[in-house]
C-alpha cells in the first residue's frame, strides 16, 4: 500500500518532468486538488490530525479530581491520594460504579504534573555525574534476613561502593553500630588496596553525625571517634540531605544493596555463622568483577585494576575499629557486655578488664595484653564460655567439672572431643573420680603450651598403652610432636621452639603464671615435672 510519503514523491517528479498541469496531476494520481497543492509546497506531508477524544464517563468527575490532588500539595507526603485512593473516594462520594481503575490512573498521572506545575513546585530534575578514578565512594547500611544456625535473624549489610569503577565491598553484621561501619571501613580499604582521595559519600548516620546543622552549608556535628578514624585514614566525608531528599546524592550504593540482596542473598541463606556467610561473601564480591554495569565496556575489575594505583595507601598502623568499656568481673569469671556475657581467666575475678567490643569479636585485654577472645553473642542474654578460663580453680574443685557450663560449650564447639572423654573416663577408673578429673585437667593444661593435634596424638597414644596420666601424654605428644618435624613436617609448639636446645633443660621457665593467685602453692603441681615433660620432646635417650 503507497504511503503519503510516496504519493507526495511521485506528484512532485510528474510536476517537474512531466509538466503536468494541478488538474492533470489531480486525475492522474486520483487525489484532490488542495493535496495537490500541498504536495507541491511542501515535500514533506504534514501530520494528521488527532481528534480529541472526550471522557463521557470521565468527564463529570474532573473537577473532583482535580479538588483531590490539589489538596495534595500541603498534604503529608506519605498521606497523599492515590489513584487507587481516588477511584474509591469517586465511587463513595459521587456515587460512580462505571469508571475502571485504569482510566483513574492514567488521567491522574498527567493531571497530578500538571497541578504540581501550576502551584509553583520545583520538578526535580537530576544530572548524570563523571567520577574521576580512585577519587570517590559510597557507603551505606541495608537490611537482610540470614537463617542464622536455625533461627531467622535480622542483621546489616555494610556496602562499600567506588563511584568510579563500582567495585563494591560488603560485609554483614548483628549490628549496624559504630564497631560495624568501622569494620567495615577497614575491611574495604584492604579489599580495594587504598582510601578514596577526594571523599565517600554518607547518610546522616549517628556512627559519624552527632548533629545535622540546618542551613545552606552541609555542616555537621561529627562523632570524635568517628573524626579520629578518618583522621587516621586520612580521608573527607561527604553527607547527604537528611531524608529522602537526600537518597539519590549517592545512588550508586543505594541501588548496590538492592542488587546484591537480590541477586546474591535470595533465597535467604542458610549459615552456622556470619563468618561463613561473609566468607561466602568474599567469593561473590570476587566474581561481581566480572560483570559490566549497563552499557560499560569494561567489566568491574577492568575499571578497578586502573584505579587501584590512584588510591592513597592505607597507613601501616593498625586501628581498633571496636569499642572500647571497662566492664568488672563477677565471680563467674564473666563480664558482661551489651547485654551478653563472656568469661575471662579466673585469675581476674574482681578487677576491672579494657574491651574492644568489635562487630564480629569480643578482645578482652589486661593492660597490652590479650587475656580473652571471643566470637560476639548475637542473642539477648546469650553466654560465650571458654573451658581454658576455669581450669585452673576446677583443679581445686573437680567435682564441679561434670555440670560446668563451660564444659558444655566446649563439647559444642568441638574443643573438648570424644579423645578427651574417653581419657576422662578410664582416668576416673584407675584414680576414682577426683583423681581422674584432676588428671584430665592437667591434660587440658597441655593445650597452652602444646599443639592441640599433638596433644590428641599423645592422649590416644596413652589409652593405647593403657597409661592414663598427664605425664604419659605430655611425653607422647612431644614424641609425635618431634616424629612430624623429623619427617619434615610443620607441627611445632606454639610457645617451644623445638630447633632451640637450651629450652629442653630442667631449668625451664616456671608455668607458675597459669594458676589463679587463690589456688594454693601446694595444690600447684601438674602432675608431671618439667624433666619429664621434656625427656619425651628432646632427650632420646630417657624413653
Amino acid at each position: 500500500m503507497e504511503t503519503r510519503m510516496e504519493l507526495f514523491a511521485r506528484i512532485r517528479r510528474d510536476a517537474r518532468v512531466e509538466g503536468y498541469s494541478i488538474r492533470q496531476l489531480a486525475r492522474r494520481h486520483q487525489v484532490g486538488r488542495a493535496t495537490v497543492r500541498m504536495a507541491l509546497a511542501h515535500a514533506q506531508p504534514p501530520p494528521r490530525k488527532v481528534a480529541v477524544r472526550c471522557s463521557p464517563k470521565l468527564d463529570p468527575f474532573k473537577n473532583a479530581i482535580a479538588a483531590m490532588l490539589t489538596a495534595d500539595i500541603d498534604a503529608p507526603r506519605k498521606q497523599r491520594h492515590t489513584a487507587r485512593r481516588i477511584l474509591a473516594r469517586l465511587a463513595d462520594e459521587h456515587g460512580t460504579q462505571e469508571l475502571s481503575y485504569s482510566t483513574v490512573r492514567d488521567y491522574v498521572r498527567v493531571r497530578r504534573a500538571q497541578i504540581d506545575v501550576e502551584a509553583g513546585r520545583r520538578v526535580e530534575v537530576f544530572i548524570p555525574q563523571e567520577h574521576a578514578p580512585g577519587a570517590e565512594a559510597e557507603v551505606d547500611f541495608g537490611e537482610v534476613w540470614v537463617m542464622l544456625a536455625g533461627v531467622k535473624t535480622k542483621c546489616h549489610m555494610f556496602t562499600f561502593r567506588l563511584s568510579y569503577s563500582g567495585k563494591s565491598v560488603h560485609r554483614v553484621y548483628s549490628t549496624q553500630g559504630q564497631e560495624a561501619f568501622l569494620e567495615g571501613h577497614i575491611a574495604a580499604f584492604d579489599e580495594i588496596g587504598g582510601v578514596p582521595t577526594r571523599h565517600i559519600r554518607y547518610d546522616n548516620l549517628t556512627s559519624a553525625v552527632q548533629k545535622v546543622i540546618y542551613g545552606q552549608s552541609r555542616a555537621r556535628v561529627e562523632n570524635q571517634r568517628w573524626l579520629l578514624f578518618r583522621s587516621h585514614f586520612e580521608f573527607d566525608a561527604f553527607y547527604c540531605q537528611p531524608g529522602i531528599s537526600g537518597a539519590h546524592e549517592k545512588g550508586g550504593v543505594e541501588g548496590e544493596v538492592g542488587r546484591f540482596r537480590r541477586n546474591r542473598l535470595s533465597p535467604m541463606p542458610v549459615v552456622d555463622s556470619l563468618d561463613e556467610l561473609n566468607e561466602k561473601i568474599r567469593a561473590w564480591d570476587t566474581a561481581d568483577n566480572n560483570r559490566r554495569i549497563h552499557d560499560r565496556i569494561r567489566t568491574v575489575g577492568q575499571d578497578l585494576a586502573a584505579e587501584t594505583p590512584l588510591l592513597l595507601p592505607a597507613p601501616d598502623e593498625e586501628f581498633d575499629p571496636g569499642l572500647s568499656l571497662t566492664p568488672r568481673v563477677d565471680r563467674s569469671a564473666l563480664i558482661t557486655v551489651r547485654m551478653a556475657k563472656y568469661s575471662v581467666p579466673a585469675r581476674f575475678i574482681g578487677r576491672q578488664v579494657r574491651v574492644s567490643l568489635r562487630a564480629s569479636e569480643v578482645v578482652v585485654f589486661d593492660g597490652r595484653t590479650v587475656i580473652a577472645r571471643h566470637r560476639r553473642v548475637v542473642t539477648q542474654g546469650g553466654q560465650s564460655l571458654d573451658l581454658d578460663h576455669y581450669l585452673e580453680v576446677l583443679r581445686t574443685k573437680p567435682g564441679a567439672l561434670p555440670g560446668a557450663s563451660a564444659l558444655a560449650a566446649a563439647r559444642r564447639n568441638g574443643t573438648f572431643t570424644e579423645a578427651h572423654d574417653a581419657f576422662w573416663a578410664a582416668a576416673r577408673k584407675t584414680d576414682g573420680d577426683a583423681g581422674g578429673t584432676r588428671q584430665l585437667i592437667d591434660v587440658l593444661l597441655l593445650h597452652r603450651i602444646i599443639d592441640t593435634d599433638d596433644v590428641i596424638a599423645g592422649i590416644e597414644a596413652a589409652l593405647t598403652v593403657g597409661a592414663v596420666t598427664a605425664d604419659v601424654v605430655a611425653v607422647e605428644a612431644r614424641r609425635y610432636s618431634s616424629s612430624k618435624i623429623d619427617a619434615g613436617g610443620s607441627g611445632s609448639s606454639p610457645l617451644l621452639d623445638l630447633n632451640e636446645t637450651d629450652i629442653f633443660t630442667e631449668t625451664a621457665p616456671s608455668l607458675e603464671t597459669m594458676w589463679h593467685p587463690a589456688v594454693p602453692a601446694s595444690s600447684r603441681s601438674l602432675g608431671w615435672s618439667h624433666r619429664v615433660f621434656l625427656a619425651g620432646s628432646n632427650d632420646r635417650s630417657r624413653d
